[in-house]
């Protein structure tokens, strides 16, 4: 008796869709702002050895809050959860653009405020990504789910692309604190929407935290952040530091194991890696974000350096990547809820991406920019095809019960693969630098670039400065060669994919209706977006 009330709810998707859109939008638009915002910050509150934590503060909290939010949803009920993580996004953002202002302290201590206030940001955020995830799922049924994760991943890939020019002009025009202050209206209409319209089915569940399971994955994923952030660059990857930390993760993760199979409530239930479908999309979640965001990180440092484009220029260059990701993951979410069938495309998405990332290691200092732009579409495309549908797969593989953990779950491995991603690849970029004859020419020469001084390059003569860039090109090549190895295995691990029919309600499926019937039933009753 569950089709009435999802009847109600369905009239009101696109306009829910809506306050989820621009939810989204502010978590993955805020890192790519204040990237761009950093110089400017450093330049007001000093502090350069740990301006990297102003990005590291943000990515910890979201990585560790991503499967409690989940959890958290599937326990007292999504619309509460998501709300309060926008809020907490909110407060977190207004106290960023008000670090060093006087109102907590000196200047001094402006960067320190800033840190910590952006680690409050980001444990909003990660309620703000995996909620989106798990609401849409408790509005649409899996069968006419791609479209809707399609329009979301389109909004992933402007905010990609969005976030380095809109940052640009917020530093050039305004002030850096309104990098922060941009979300404050942005998710007031968010909120507003989203209070007003947003009426979601409810599931009765026990309600038990698993306190103690929270805690210990806390402790695993800092620990294991800590790592892959310090090792090679704070710390050498031979240092106590580095050890002990890898010893703590790896010992906070083996009692999360053992209590986990034993809580009432586990925060992320053991048994949904029992499936196989999870279980592959769990692996390939994390490769994706591994080549994917540790990689990418490496293009605008390619245009601005080896190309010469300014860093609003760099942003308009990656148009491509959006097209091509954009486009396909529109296909894609349509092509699903037509055919109802999805295990070809995280398999035609793994070879594309391959190849996408392939063509980006044959980037030198000669490469035109059409060419890499031509090289952006087909990683794009490639993207495109495996964003949300390896969502979409993680939550048809579980119970409705289980969705707020399933998506927590997919995000989590993802944010976990990108801050292996960036570590790793940063590293090969450093050391591939420092054995050219490149690697002399600036001090530092991190990983991201940040010891390399851009004005510093222009004054080089002509002949060294040719050597430089060839140094360079050859580094962030190498990292996209590097990208390639983890990259080959997502078409590997998704052909072992079992095509599950995709649910035409929220519901179990009827015993009594045969499959054709349900087919039937899902593409007669499909909203029109």
């Amino acid at each position: 008796m569950s089709q009435p009330a999802q009847a109600s709810t369905r009239p009101n998707v696109r306009v829910v869709l809506f306050g989820l859109m621009i939810a989204m939008m502010l978590a993955m638009l805020d890192n790519m702002i204040v990237s761009t915002a950093l110089p400017r910050i450093v330049g007001e509150f000093g502090g350069v050895d740990h301006f990297t934590w102003v990005v590291t503060a943000y990515v910890l909290g979201t990585t560790v809050s991503t499967p409690i939010w989940g959890k958290l949803g599937d326990l007292y009920g999504r619309k509460t959860v998501f709300l309060t993580s926008v809020v907490i996004f909110l407060i977190g953002s207004a106290l960023c653009g008000m670090s060093g202002s006087g109102v907590f302290g000196g200047v001094d201590s402006g960067m320190i405020e800033l840190i910590a206030f952006r680690a409050v940001q980001g444990l909003g955020a990660g309620g703000l990504m995996v909620g989106v995830m798990a609401i849409i799922g408790d509005l649409v049924p899996p069968r006419e789910r791609g479209r809707y994760q399609g329009m979301i991943a389109g909004i992933m890939a402007i905010a990609m692309v969005a976030g380095p020019l809109v940052g640009g002009f917020i530093t050039d025009n305004l002030s850096w604190r309104w990098a922060f202050y941009v979300n404050l209206p942005l998710g007031g209409l968010a909120l507003l929407v989203l209070a007003t319209t947003m009426h979601l089915p409810k599931y009765r569940t026990e309600h038990k935290i698993d306190w103690l399971g929270a805690a210990l994955l806390s402790v695993g994923i800092t620990a294991i952040v800590l790592v892959t952030t310090w090792g090679g660059n704070e710390y050498d990857w031979t240092s106590p530091q580095i050890f002990g930390l890898s010893a703590l993760a790896a010992v906070a993760l083996v009692i999360f194991g053992f209590v986990e199979r034993r809580a009432a409530e586990p925060i992320l239930p053991l048994r949904l890696f029992a499936n196989r479908n999870f279980a592959l999309i769990s692996v390939i979640g994390f490769l994706l974000g591994f080549a994917m965001f540790g990689a990418m990180n490496f293009l605008p440092l390619y245009q601005q350096t080896v190309q010469g484009a300014s860093a609003t220029n760099s942003g308009l260059l990656l148009l491509p990547l959006m097209f091509g990701m954009l486009v396909v993951s529109l296909v894609v979410g349509r092509a699903i809820t037509k055919t109802g069938r999805y295990r070809i495309f995280p398999i035609v998405g793994g070879v594309v991406m391959t190849a996408g990332m392939f063509l980006l290691s044959r980037l030198d200092v000669d490469t035109s920019k059409a060419a890499s732009s031509l090289y952006m579409v087909v990683l794009g495309a490639g993207m495109g095809f495996l964003m949300q549908t390896s969502m979409l797969i993680a939550q048809n593989s579980v119970e409705q019960k289980d969705l707020g953990a399933a998506s927590g779950g997919a995000t989590f491995f993802r944010s976990i693969g990108g801050s292996f991603g960036i570590s790793l690849f940063g590293a090969i970029f450093a050391n591939r630098l420092a054995d050219s004859s490149a690697g002399g020419a600036f001090s530092g020469g991190g990983g991201e670039g940040r010891g390399m001084d851009l004005e510093k390059l222009k004054e080089l003569p002509p002949q060294l400065r040719e050597v430089v860039l060839g140094g360079l090109a050859d580094a962030i090549s190498h990292v996209f060669l590097w990208a390639v190895v983890f990259t080959v295995a997502v078409p590997v691990l998704a052909w072992f994919i079992k095509e599950v029919p995709l649910r035409s309600t929220n519901d179990a499926p009827s015993a009594a209706a045969s499959p054709d019937e349900q087919a039937e039933a899902a593409l007669g009753k499909a909203p029109v977006a």
